[in-house]
């Protein structure tokens, strides 16, 4: 048995009238694929022209290791030379991945290489950010702490996408006090014995190639995998709507200070207590 997944909406082209119409007021997915034709990132970006450009510079690198009580938000789990990474990743797979790399801020000649698309909302042009994965690594379901609309442009290879709207939460075994699921869910390939109301779950998959964009709406949780070593680069434009709005000024001056002051005075036994209720909660609806 597999995820109740529909195929993500696939389009060639996309007017501005029309993205603001279809896929925005509804808040609904999509995949653009020839947006960024008149960029040169399209046939410029590759693994191999981010080592040349990028290749001294330190990168961040997370693994898919379980939260521990001892990690700062977003602490990185190792480092390396931009250059030993793309040579690691075409080399064999690995687990580490970069990700909320700031294009602007760690290589501002690439912003020769792309603009920034008219999609009717207004994009954070201080933040432009990169990701790149090892075959077979992936994202923990999540979304993201700022609830943002989100454009996420993909090169080299193929990356697998799995989203769902805020609506499927109770079916995802969602850790509280937090923006993730239980991250012992294997997305991919689900254990209905062990996860049972992911049954109940219903989504959207796509799988993203070289030079294609996908529309994640507000506050959408999302998974990535990345099925060959690749990037992307993800635009974003603040929450419009009113309550997701209010959920994401929550997120970021209540839940992340609550969060963080009770693994400081909780340790371990706050991140277990929220694993054991992750559980609790979910299988409850089941009853």
């Amino acid at each position: 048995m597999n995820l109740q997944l529909q195929d993500i909406p696939r389009v060639t082209n996309i007017s501005k009238e029309d993205f603001i119409k279809h896929y925005f007021k509804p808040q609904k997915p999509v995949v653009i694929e020839h947006f960024i034709e008149d960029w040169p990132a399209l046939n410029k970006w590759s693994l191999d022209y981010m080592k040349d450009i990028a290749g001294d510079k330190t990168v961040p690198l997370y693994d898919d290791r379980p939260v521990d009580y001892k990690d700062g938000f977003n602490q990185a789990h190792a480092t390396m030379k931009m250059s030993e990474y793309v040579d690691l990743l075409k080399r064999e797979p690995t687990k580490y991945r970069i990700f909320l790399w700031n294009v602007l801020k760690e290589i501002p000649e690439l912003q020769k290489d792309y603009s920034y698309p008219d999609f009717g909302l207004r994009l954070m042009k201080s933040l432009p950010m990169l990701f790149f994965g090892g075959k077979n690594s992936h994202t923990f379901m999540h979304y993201d702490i700022d609830l943002a609309n989100i454009f996420h442009f993909h090169f080299e290879g193929q990356k697998q996408i799995i989203l769902f709207d805020q609506d499927q939460s109770k079916h995802l075994y969602k850790v509280p006090h937090s923006l993730i699921t239980r991250e012992d869910i294997d997305f991919s390939q689900p254990d209905f014995e062990k996860w049972p109301a992911l049954k109940n779950a219903e989504g959207w998959e796509c799988e993203l190639h070289h030079g294609e964009v996908l529309y994640m709406p507000e506050g959408y949780w999302h998974y990535m995998k990345y099925l060959t070593p690749g990037f992307s680069m993800s635009l974003r434009a603040v929450a419009r709507h009113p309550k997701t709005l209010g959920k994401a000024f929550y997120n970021v001056f209540v839940l992340r200070n609550f969060d963080n002051l009770m693994r400081r005075l909780k340790g371990q036994d706050w991140i277990d207590w929220k694993n054991e209720k992750a559980i609790a909660r979910t299988n409850k609806q089941l009853l």
